[in-house]
């Protein structure tokens, strides 16, 4: 059965809200268009070292904030939707045809357990599919609980994140391009542990991607 018209069965019963304001939306949207009008998107210009392209659906900020909390907490069940198309849309405008496959940034065992599901592979495998391109989360791995990063200084960032990922399939990996998908980019530590861990691996080029990423350091600023 069509994805899309499963969509809009479920609807029927349960119908789709935004993931902002809860107000009830048509099965094919993702946010109200107030909100929507609302949201800004992202426009920057952030860089990650070794990663090919980096691209972001919206800048992060207090109108989109309540999206991303919800998701993280499981209330809504259209932020991931909404997130993933955003995500989808943007790799289109940016032309980038050759992914592989996709990948999510993983959780801790732990931390995936008590929340029991991982927001970032919801919104891959909403994009994936939107993409048609393979979803493959399992071959990351996160290793240890870690401190949230945007509390942290540049040397305590390095720190935190040595060693906390592995690579479950070195050979799957081999000469591919892989896209990793996120629900949020602060600094991009954690997609350059991530980054750097597959072309040692032997991955041809890695892009990222994130459903907002918070707004790029003005210069003079630290980190």
């Amino acid at each position: 059965m069509n994805r899309q018209f499963l969509r809009y069965l479920t609807a029927l019963i349960y119908p789709v809200r935004c993931p902002i304001c809860n107000k009830i939306i048509d099965s094919d949207e993702s946010f109200c268009e107030k909100c929507s009008n609302e949201l800004i998107r992202y426009t920057g210009s952030f860089k990650i070292p070794k990663v090919k392209k980096f691209i972001a659906a919206f800048e992060y900020n207090q109108k989109i904030a309540p999206a991303i909390f919800i998701m993280k907490n499981g209330i809504s069940g259209n932020a991931p939707y909404a997130f993933g198309k955003a995500v989808s849309e943007c790799i289109k405008s940016e032309n980038i045809k050759n992914i592989d496959f996709i990948i999510s940034v993983p959780m801790f065992r732990d931390n995936l357990k008590k929340r029991g599901f991982n927001q970032a592979e919801l919104i891959a495998k909403e994009a994936g599919f939107l993409l048609d391109i393979e979803i493959r989360s399992d071959l990351i791995k996160k290793n240890r609980k870690t401190l949230a990063q945007k509390n942290l200084t540049k040397a305590q960032r390095q720190t935190n994140l040595k060693n906390a990922f592995s690579v479950t399939d070195k050979i799957a990996v081999e000469n591919k391009n892989i896209l990793i998908i996120d629900d949020v980019c602060t600094t991009g530590s954690t997609l350059s542990e991530i980054t750097n861990l597959l072309l040692d691996s032997g991955a041809s080029e890695v892009y990222c991607a994130c459903a907002c990423k918070t707004p790029d350091l003005k210069r003079g600023e630290k980190q």
